[in-house]
């Protein structure tokens, strides 16, 4: 799996985990939905650090937190 479809999969993991909707993320951290709805749909080819960095102060965690997970053991490239 890429390493972007990994990022995806993972945002969508913490906002399911943590009860979140994309529009509770936007109006919490200023993330425009569409933004995240193109990451999880893997709509662009990168993802910012300042957009998962965003994304993840909104949720409360680290960097070094969402990278933590056996979910980025399966990136190939």
């Amino acid at each position: 799996m890429k390493l972007v479809e990994t990022i995806g999969q993972r945002v969508e993991e913490l906002l399911k985990e943590k009860g979140y909707t994309l529009y509770q993320l936007q109006k919490e951290g200023g993330v425009p939905r569409s933004t995240v709805s193109d990451v999880i749909l893997v709509k662009k080819k990168r993802v910012s650090t300042d957009t998962l960095y965003q994304i993840c102060a909104t949720l409360g965690i680290t960097l070094k937190d969402f990278f933590d997970s056996p979910i980025f053991d399966e990136v190939t490239d």
